[in-house]
């Protein structure tokens, strides 16, 4: 069908000052209109910017367009860190399974929304690709959307779509989707894959998200059968299983048989692959991480990613101290899910210690971090040294299984702070 689109600049030219507008995230970020709106930076000011994660240089965080846009953002990606930590922008502690209500509620009412969507089809309907997440709330609340169109944007099936009639401005922008490809996995990540994948039972529902430990872990999972996919996002790492036939879903309760997710990100080969793909339901944030859909599910096993975790088993993923480092994201949605579900297992797995040689394992948090995950959370933790299960360990017990997983250099520096603490030498059981 003909599309009535406008030039970008048109398009923003709409915006006044003050008010608050909706970034979509990941490989969908609408660069061309947020170009477009950086460049109006002199006549505009106190613009807030709401977002989850974006690709792109996310230049309204720099000068001189910081001075008329501030992000206050639900999640902080590299792009943004910088700001955050700086002053020139916010951060909202939030579950990526609750955003949706400071749309919904009014909590946070949005004026615009900005997203990039697949031309429509015969009907009207575009597709918002591979990032439905937290875009359908504010693309179904938000007073205006403004769309970027691109038909390099996959449709996928699920219940990202938006009729024309429900776009207010439609700007056509032909640009290629970002790539996000991995790098090599090294020994250690790849003995952490190993370790992880001995976890995972035949028939397990799998929840996991972006890297080279992910990647390692899936790269192990060759021989399991029956596994399914319920998370909150994928990458490429899950295609070969689909196509040896290991990724069935068939023993999943919630969509038998289907790859349920809210975004993905990665290499035009996965683009490709969820084009038009009805195994693939792309599904909003609310739903992926809701823990009550997610522990109907059979063996639920969530694989997440710690920055820091202390010798109790309170677990620091989205701080570095005091700085702002990533998001509380949907950790604890399926932390909390798979620990619910029949035979569900919650697992945490990291290198020992961090490429400067500081140890993940750590007496105590660092001053001003925050706690993701709290300790009563924490089942499994994974490191390139082993398996330690926390569940039903009392804090000695659970010292004890953190101590015998950590980099052998700092093993006795933890018994010292062990012994400090709870008056007993740890360090001797081993």
């Amino acid at each position: 069908m003909s599309l009535p689109t406008i030039s970008a600049e048109d398009a923003v030219s709409k915006v006044t000052s003050g008010q608050r507008i909706f970034f979509q995230g990941a490989a969908m970020t609408p660069n061309l209109l947020i170009d477009a709106l950086c460049k109006r930076h002199k006549e505009l000011s106190n613009i807030e910017i709401i977002q989850v994660h974006t690709e792109g240089d996310a230049i309204y965080t720099q000068e001189p367009f910081c001075n008329s846009f501030k992000i206050n953002s639900c999640f902080v990606g590299g792009n943004i860190r910088k700001a955050v930590n700086g002053g020139n922008g916010d951060y909202i502690p939030i579950f990526l399974s609750e955003i949706h209500l400071l749309f919904r509620s009014q909590i946070l009412p949005l004026d615009f929304a900005f997203i990039q969507v697949s031309p429509p089809d015969a009907h009207g309907f575009c597709s918002l690709g591979t990032s439905v997440d937290i875009t359908l709330p504010a693309v179904e609340t938000a007073k205006k959307v403004i769309a970027q169109i691109n038909p390099n944007v996959p449709r996928t099936h699920g219940d990202g779509v938006i009729h024309v009639r429900d776009i207010d401005c439609m700007v056509y922008g032909e640009r290629p989707l970002r790539i996000s490809g991995g790098t090599p996995i090294s020994k250690i990540e790849e003995r952490i894959g190993k370790n992880v994948a001995g976890l995972i039972d035949d028939g397990a529902t799998l929840q996991m998200g972006i890297g080279n430990i992910p990647n390692a872990v899936l790269s192990n999972l060759r021989n399991h059968k029956r596994l399914g996919i319920h998370t909150e996002m994928f990458s490429d790492g899950i295609l070969p299983l689909v196509e040896q036939g290991v990724i069935t879903g068939e023993e999943k309760v919630v969509k038998n048989g289907k790859i349920v997710t809210c975004f993905a990100v990665g290499t035009q080969k996965l683009y490709d692959f969820v084009n038009d793909n009805p195994l693939v339901h792309f599904k909003e944030a609310a739903y992926t991480n809701d823990t009550s859909i997610i522990r109907r599910n059979p063996k639920v096993t969530a694989i997440n990613s710690a920055i820091e975790i202390d010798l109790t088993g309170q677990i620091c993923a989205d701080t570095i101290g005091n700085q702002q480092y990533s998001g509380v994201g949907g950790q604890m949605d399926f932390i909390r899910g798979a620990s619910l579900s029949d035979m569900g297992k919650p697992i945490f797995a990291m290198t020992s210690m961090t490429t400067k040689g500081i140890s993940k394992i750590t007496p105590y948090l660092k001053k001003g971090a925050g706690i993701t995950t709290t300790r009563a959370h924490v089942h499994y933790v994974v490191t390139e040294y082993g398996i330690a299960n926390l569940f039903g360990k009392n804090l000695k017990q659970r010292a004890e299984a953190l101590i015998k997983i950590s980099h052998p250099d700092f093993r006795e520096e933890l018994d010292k702070a062990a012994f400090h603490r709870f008056g007993s030498n740890v360090y001797a059981l081993l």
